[in-house]
């Protein structure tokens, strides 16, 4: 296999981004789950930035997430104006860097780091979880505040289901997913099927991150979003798509790093205490409810089926996509709460 070196990559693109500054080390801090790559890039006079790399997808979309991160994060208003990293800018215009040669199609972006305050506790008690789904009303309310200053974005729930369906009309496709092709494309009808009948198209899209873990955010002493970083699966959708991960970090075994993505979390008594405490700041309207098993089942279709080879390092990605097939599709047709 192909040696690829993402430090050089890195340091070309800052030298093409700002060569007046020198670099004194670039080091890997990837969380070594996804395949996505962060490094650290110190520099002579002790300042560092971060740099992300990529090469899954497309560069068009890899631009448009990373342009509408840097705008909702200059656009949110405090206490969450320091939240999100800022991207790197230059000129008028977020800088990315592309790099290409016959094997490899790779981007990286540059942020000035976040601060970190406190991280949450493996297992929350209730008073912690009434705080946190209250702020994660308040955060979703601004949010909603703000969707209407963001640039133009072209995916969504639909697209991807697209996407999925064309690559299961390929040999790759068909050699990847063989054995289930028929279950994945009965799982993306239900999902079509129950989404119209819901009204999903009528539901209001915000920014969302999806991937919300113990790992990737940080809080105040009074559980106030203080900090969040690895934004990998940011898109724009229903308030709807960050509820399963919000689901995890309450649940009763608390948040893991080896990890299941089974549906019972939605069901968990605590997890309906945080609903209660979020519905409190920001209500939740019937349909949007009615819309979370099928935000679940769109992200075992996106995430693990789909694009799990990418954002999962193989032996994650394997034991996910055949629990996907074994253990997630089964549970949401014995649960059948879409009816």
């Amino acid at each position: 296999m192909r040696f690829l070196d993402f430090p050089n990559i890195v340091r070309a693109a800052w030298a093409d981004y700002d060569s007046t500054r020198t670099i004194k080390a670039v080091e890997d801090i990837s969380m070594r789950v996804s395949t996505n790559h962060v490094f650290k890039i110190t520099f002579v006079d002790g300042h560092y930035v971060v740099a992300k790399v990529s090469y899954f997808g497309q560069y068009q979309h890899f631009l448009e997430d990373h342009t509408m991160i840097n705008v909702l994060s200059t656009n949110l208003l405090a206490p969450y104006d320091i939240l999100l990293a800022r991207s790197l800018v230059k000129g008028k215009e977020l800088y990315t860097y592309r790099y290409q040669d016959s094997l490899l199609d790779a981007w990286v972006v540059f942020y000035n780091p976040v601060r970190v305050d406190q991280m949450l506790p493996r297992r929350l008690d209730e008073a912690q979880i009434d705080a946190l789904g209250a702020e994660f009303a308040r955060f979703h309310l601004e949010c909603s505040r703000v969707r209407h200053t963001l640039p133009p974005w072209s995916k969504s729930i639909y697209t991807d289901l697209d996407q999925l369906e064309r690559l299961l009309n390929t040999e790759l496709g068909q050699f990847v997913h063989r054995g289930y092709d028929e279950q994945i494309r009965r799982q993306c009808e239900r999902l079509r099927e129950h989404a119209a009948r819901i009204g999903h198209d009528q539901l209001e899209k915000i920014p969302v991150f999806v991937d919300w873990n113990i790992g990737n955010f940080s809080v105040t002493e009074d559980y106030r979003l203080f900090s969040r970083w690895d934004y990998d699966w940011f898109r724009l959708g229903s308030r709807m798509l960050d509820f399963y991960f919000l689901s995890r970090i309450v649940s009763d075994i608390g948040d893991r790093t080896v990890f299941s993505y089974n549906l019972s979390t939605l069901t968990e008594a605590r997890f309906l205490r945080f609903l209660r405490a979020y519905h409190a700041v920001y209500p939740l309207t019937e349909a949007e409810i009615r819309f979370l098993p099928e935000a679940y089942r769109f992200f075992i279709l996106n995430y693990v089926v789909k694009d799990g080879r990418y954002f999962f390092h193989e032996v994650y990605a394997s034991k996910l996509q055949q629990e996907a097939f074994t253990q997630y599709f089964p549970s949401l047709e014995e649960a059948d709460v879409a009816e």
